[in-house]
């Protein structure tokens, strides 16, 4: 039986990819590899990828194309639930014959309410879901298959649980899926070379940052890991397949949070010769850092959040503030570049607190930033709290995109408007950006590569707009209107 997993189309340039730890239109395109669809659609023979967004597929298109298989299973997020049940209307409308489920954070925790969302839709997977995904596509009864919720009877059935995967060597390689039906050339992210490609060594994640999707709704807190030698090979063998890759990214919620093993998997591809980045934690250890360098490291992409401890310790981040700055110090020092990435509007954030983390990013002065929006997703101890308290910008807990796909300031508390948290991005970029240090910094890197020249003026241009239609919008931002998109290519 034809299977296929689809990323669909919706907002233009949104990245809600499966995979994507925050489902929104980024300051310039950017789109990560749908990895948690890859994973699953390599364990089953004949299954096809789709991944609309990033290969400008319209809704059109799209169900011309999905209509033909016999399971179509697609990735949903809390702000494209009500586009993709109109994906899958369309799609039964075409064959009434077709099984369709949902997967993704938001179902594997709002299980009910997204079933009920649209009666297109036959099943939701919960929890990890590549086995449960392998057995519906084989034909199995719905109701035999642990880890999945159905109907039955005008009653919504949940199967049990099905027990999160151990032994991550079993799961297939996903490089020869993306070979087969994905163009890498359509995948970017603003702080990595291109073209890249991204995968995970292991699921999961120790920390337990309140604000954190994927590990409190599908990875879970403990960190599964493939062998180093499993990930080795894998890399040896995607080498091959795409000798134009310039970096490989490794996506794990933190790949240092096992520093033996990290160590390990960066000793086995020392020998390949790859330049590699991952995410990481700020306290990592100097020794460490250096032989991953060594080994072909080039970046860190590290989670930096907040300047101020309260909110860190609020959020359960682990890191203090001064480690994260000797951190910072020894990267420099060692010839690693980091992209730090920071979060405004959390759980005792001020318009002090706000200055502080602006001062502190200035102060640590990485070569790279990206801002967001706190982000309540449901599932996560942000989402419960900010539900207690009744921190919701206009008791409104699924806005968390405005209609342009962008970011939405969610959140508010009684001395800090959603307003003011929302105009504090553009002037955290520009306070970062506009001094020498960072602008040297970006000139000199366009001037030593053609090609790295054009891609910033396309990035310049597609920031600058960005932040002109956050203005735009603004507090007149409406509520989330999926249907007005239905020509719209993603």
């Amino acid at each position: 039986m034809k299977t296929l997993f689809l990323n669909p189309p919706s907002y233009n340039g949104f990245d809600g990819a499966a995979g994507a730890r925050y489902q929104a239109k980024r300051e310039v395109r950017s789109f990560w590899y749908p990895t948690w669809l890859a994973q699953p659609a390599a364990l089953i023979d004949g299954a096809r990828l789709m991944d609309c967004p990033p290969h400008d597929i319209d809704f059109k298109t799209c169900i011309q194309e999905a209509v033909h298989y016999d399971h179509v299973i697609l990735n949903t997020s809390t702000p494209t639930l009500k586009n993709d049940c109109r994906v899958a209307e369309a799609l039964k409308a075409g064959n009434p014959g077709i099984t369709i489920g949902f997967v993704g954070a938001h179902a594997a925790v709002m299980t009910e309410q997204t079933l009920n969302a649209s009666p297109a839709i036959d099943w939701v997977g919960r929890k990890e879901f590549d086995f449960t995904c392998r057995e519906v596509s084989e034909g199995r009864p719905l109701k035999e298959i642990a880890g999945l919720s159905h109907r039955s009877g005008g009653r919504v059935i949940h199967n049990p649980e099905r027990e999160l995967i151990h032994d991550m060597d079993s799961l297939p390689w996903v490089a020869d899926v993306y070979k087969r039906d994905l163009d890498i050339r359509k995948y970017s992210i603003g702080y990595l070379k291109e073209p890249y490609l991204s995968l995970y060594t292991g699921r999961g994640c120790p920390a337990r940052c309140t604000f954190c999707l994927w590990p409190q709704t599908i990875g879970g807190h403990s960190y599964r890991v493939r062998s180093a030698e499993n990930v080795a090979a894998e890399m040896a063998h995607a080498k091959r397949l795409f000798p134009e890759v310039e970096e490989f990214f490794f996506d794990d919620d933190t790949f240092t949070a096992n520093i033996p093993r990290a160590r390990e998997v960066a000793l086995k591809l020392k020998p390949l010769g790859l330049t590699w980045s991952c995410n990481s934690r700020a306290n990592v250890n100097r020794e460490t850092i250096q032989v991953m360098k060594e080994s072909g490291l080039r970046l860190f992409l590290v989670g930096y959040e907040s300047g101020n401890q309260r909110i860190l310790d609020g959020i359960k981040k682990g890191v203090r503030v001064e480690r994260a700055q000797q951190f910072t110090r020894d990267c420099r020092e060692l010839g690693v570049t980091i992209h730090g990435t920071f979060i405004l509007g959390l759980p005792y954030e001020t318009r002090e607190t706000i200055e502080q983390t602006i001062r502190y990013a200035m102060d640590l002065d990485v070569f790279s930033i990206q801002v967001s929006l706190a982000a309540p997703y449901p599932g996560t101890e942000l989402f419960a709290q900010a539900l207690q308290n009744g921190w919701f910008a206009n008791g409104d807990p699924s806005n968390v995109v405005q209609e342009n796909g962008l970011q939405e300031c969610a959140l508010q508390y009684p001395d800090l408007s959603r307003d003011e948290i929302f105009d504090s991005v553009e002037r955290f970029y520009h306070r970062f950006y506009f001094r020498p240090k960072p602008i040297l910094r970006m000139l000199k890197s366009m001037l030593s590569d053609r090609r790295v020249l054009v891609r910033r003026i396309r990035e310049g241009y597609e920031f600058f707009t960005t932040m002109r239609q956050r203005r735009d919008s603004g507090t007149r931002t409406p509520k989330i209107r999926m249907d007005s998109h239905e020509g719209a290519k993603a």
